[in-house]
C-alpha cells in the first residue's frame, strides 16, 4: 500500500534507457535526472572498474570528500545477473571522507541484481546538499522520483526500512544510510536489504555513507520488474549460458561447504591459531577465549536457537555463509556474525561474549556504521583507558555514545586514526586513515602489504593473502607461508588484481581464483557481454583499474610515500609468534608495478 508522499521530482523513463545499457545522473541541488547512454570507453567496463572510472574522470581528486564536488557511483557487476552463481555483489565508489583518496565498497544483498533488472549500468549522485530533505530516490521500470523524506531524519536503518517496506512493498530493495550518515561521520556505511528485507548487508568501509549523507539522500528504493528486461531470452548463447552456470555452481556449493556451515567464523579458531586473531588493541596474536567465538560455537549456538546457518545474502549465490543469529528467546537480532565483526568487536576488545557482540553489530547496522573501524575505535579507547578490555557493558556504552551524538560519540565516529590521536595513543592500526581488518600483519605478510600498498586503505577485501592463496606466477598457486617475508609483495600484487577482477564482475571472491574458475568467469562474460574475454583480458581489467585508482590517489595527496605500515608494527614482537613485519620497504614499492 503506497502513501502519499511529496513528489519533489519525476523523470519518465523510455525503454531506449532500459535496455541495460543506460547510466542514471542525479543532481540532489537542481534535482535533475538524467538518462545517459554509456559512451563507448565505459561500455565493457563493470563494478569497481566503472565507479573508479567516472569518479577518476570526474571528481577532482583535491575536493572536500563531503563537499559539492565529490560524486557517489553504485554500479553492478559486468557478471551481475541473478542466473550467474554468487554474482550479487555492487561496488559503490566516491572519494572517501576516512582515506582522503578514492574508495570502491564493496556489497552484497539485492542492490546488484535489481540494478540490472532495471537495465541501470550505473547511477551517479552528484552535487552538494540540497535545502530542505533528507531525500528518497525511488527507481522503477518507468520513472525515477525524487521523494521528500523529512519524516525520516534520523530514523535507523532497521526502522527505516520497515517503514519504506510498508510503504512500497516489500519485494523492493533498500540501499540507505542510518543517522551516522546523516550526520556525516567518516565511519558511516552504505545499508542494503538481504533476501528477507533487513538492512543487514553494508558498503561499509571508507565512510561512504557519509558522502550519501552530504548530499541529503536517506535511501534509494529500487523496484524492479518481475521479469527481468535483460533476460537470457537477449543474451548470446543463453541455453549454453545456463548450462555453464548451473555446472559452475555445482562446483563452487561442493567446494565451499565449510563456508556454508560456519560462514567467515570458521577463521576465528585458524588464525588464533596461527598466532595472527587482534587481540585488544594488536597486542597479541591470540586470544585465549577464542573458541567463545569461534564459527563451532556460533554454528552450535545458532542451531540450538533456531536461527539460520547457510543463509545467502542475495538470490543465487552458492556458497551461503552467511547466518542469522537469534537471541536466547529465537528473536531474530542481526545477520550476519562475520569473522572480521567477531575479530575486532570481539577479540580485538577482549570480549568473548557472542550475544554481547551480536547486540554491537545489530546496533552498528541501526546506526550505519562499519564494524570493522568500530572495533578498532573502541580496542584503541580502551588502551586509552575509557573502558577496560573484556567489558562488553563498556563496550555496547560506546556504541550508543555514537548513537546519541555526544562529544565523545562524535570522536569515536571520526575512526580509529583520529581517535587515537586524540587520545594520545601512539599504536593505531591504520593505513591511509582507515582501520586494520582482522589479520595482524605480522603473522599475515602479505596482506599486511596489501594494507600499505593498496588504493583502499588497510582493507583485507581489496587483496588477503591468507595461507594456501595463490597468486598468478604458477609455482605460487599453492600459497605461501603466510610468516615468511619472501615473496609476499608478489603474492600481495598478484591477489589485489584478481581481487578487483572479481570486483568488476560483481562475483564474491569466496568463488576462488584458480585459472579453472577464471576461464569459466571469461566464457560466462563472453555469452553475457556479446564480446570474445580470455583470462588476459580479465587480469588487464582489474590491472586498469588498479592504475587508475593509484593515479586518482596520486593527485589527492594519498601517494607511494604512504605505502607503508605503522612503524610499531616493525619493531613490536607479536606475542606469541615473536613475529614482527619485515617485509623490505623496497621490495613493496613494487607491490603498485600493475
Amino acid at each position: 500500500m503506497n502513501m502519499r508522499r511529496d513528489v519533489v521530482v519525476e523523470t519518465q523513463r523510455v525503454q531506449e534507457i532500459s535496455d541495460g545499457s543506460s547510466l542514471v545522473r542525479m543532481n540532489l541541488v537542481d534535482m535533475s535526472v538524467k538518462c545517459e547512454c554509456v559512451p563507448d570507453t565505459l561500455r565493457f567496463c563493470g563494478g569497481r572498474q566503472l565507479t573508479s572510472r567516472i569518479v577518476s574522470e570526474e571528481v577532482p581528486a583535491t575536493c572536500d570528500p563531503l563537499g559539492p564536488k565529490n560524486k557517489v557511483v553504485i554500479a553492478p557487476g559486468l557478471l551481475s545477473h541473478p542466473f550467474i552463481p554468487c554474482s550479487g555483489r555492487a561496488s559503490v565508489g566516491a572519494k572517501s571522507p576516512l582515506t582522503g583518496g578514492i574508495k570502491e565498497s564493496n556489497v552484497g544483498g539485492t542492490a546488484s541484481h535489481s540494478l540490472v533488472r532495471l537495465g541501470i549500468k550505473g547511477l551517479i549522485l552528484e552535487g552538494g546538499r540540497p535545502t530542505g530533505g533528507p531525500f528518497i530516490i525511488r527507481i522503477t521500470p518507468d520513472a525515477i522520483s525524487v521523494l521528500n523524506a523529512s519524516d525520516m531524519a534520523g530514523l535507523t536503518n532497521y526502522d527505516l526500512v520497515k517503514s519504506l517496506r510498508d510503504e512500497f512493498g516489500s519485494q523492493v530493495t533498500v540501499m540507505s544510510v542510518g543517522p551516522a550518515g546523516e550526520r556525516l561521520l567518516p565511519i558511516a556505511t552504505m545499508a542494503v536489504t538481504d533476501t528477507h528485507g533487513y538492512p543487514s548487508r553494508h558498503a561499509g568501509r571508507g565512510g561512504l555513507g557519509a558522502v550519501l549523507g552530504s548530499k541529503g539522500i536517506k535511501a534509494i528504493v529500487l523496484e524492479p520488474p518481475r521479469r527481468s528486461a535483460s533476460s537470457t531470452d537477449n543474451l548470446v548463447g543463453s541455453k549454453e549460458l545456463r548450462l555453464v552456470a548451473k555446472d559452475w555452481a555445482i562446483s563452487i556449493s561442493k567446494a565451499k561447504k565449510t563456508l556454508t556451515t560456519y560462514g567467515t567464523a570458521n577463521l576465528v579458531n585458524t588464525i588464533n591459531l596461527l598466532g595472527g586473531l587482534p587481540t585488544r588493541n594488536f597486542s597479541s596474536g591470540r586470544f585465549e577465549e577464542a573458541d567463545a567465538i569461534s564459527g563451532e560455537t556460533l554454528s552450535r549456538l545458532i542451531a540450538e536457537r533456531g536461527g539460520r546457518s547457510g543463509h545467502p545474502c542475495h538470490p543465487g549465490c552458492a556458497i551461503r555463509c552467511s547466518n542469522v543469529y537469534v537471541d536466547g528467546d529465537g528473536k531474530y537480532l542481526t545477520s550476519a556474525l562475520e569473522y572480521e565483526t567477531l575479530a575486532l568487536i570481539g577479540a580485538n576488545c577482549g570480549i568473548s561474549d557472542l550475544d554481547a557482540i551480536a547486540m554491537a553489530d545489530r546496533r552498528c547496522d541501526e546506526l550505519g556504521i562499519d564494524t570493522m573501524e568500530t572495533g578498532d575505535t573502541i580496542a584503541v579507547a580502551m588502551e586509552a583507558g575509557l573502558a577496560q578490555f573484556g567489558d562488553a557493558d563498556a563496550m555496547l556504552n560506546l556504541v550508543e555514545e555514537v548513537a546519541k551524538g555526544t562529544v565523545l560519540g562524535r570522536l569515536l565516529g571520526q575512526g580509529v586514526s583520529v581517535a587515537g590521536k586524540v587520545l594520545g595513543i601512539t599504536r593505531i592500526p591504520a593505513v591511509k586513515g582507515q582501520g586494520m581488518s582482522a589479520y595482524d600483519p605480522r603473522v599475515f605478510k602479505g596482506t599486511g602489504v596489501t594494507y600499505a600498498t593498496s588504493p583502499m586503505g588497510a582493507d583485507h577485501t581489496a587483496g588477503n593473502c591468507l595461507p594456501g592463496r595463490g597468486g598468478l606466477v604458477p609455482e605460487n598457486r599453492g600459497g605461501l607461508d603466510c610468516d615468511k617475508p619472501e615473496g609476499q609483495w608478489h603474492l600481495s600484487r598478484d591477489v589485489q588484481i584478481l581481487t578487483t577482477v572479481c570486483d568488476v564482475l560483481g562475483l564474491c571472491f569466496f568463488v576462488g581464483t584458480t585459472l579453472k574458475n577464471l576461464e569459466t568467469m571469461a566464457l560466462l562474460l563472453s555469452h553475457v557481454s556479446g564480446r570474445d574475454w580470455n583470462v588476459d583480458d580479465l587480469m588487464e581489467a582489474g590491472r586498469d583499474t588498479l592504475k587508475v585508482e593509484t593515479d586518482f590517489n596520486y593527485h589527492a595527496g594519498v601517494g607511494p610515500w604512504q605505502n607503508q605500515l605503522p612503524d610499531y608494527f616493525r619493531i613490536e614482537a607479536l606475542p606469541p609468534t615473536g613475529l614482527v613485519f619485515d617485509v623490505p620497504q623496497e621490495e613493496m614499492d613494487r607491490t603498485t608495478e600493475y
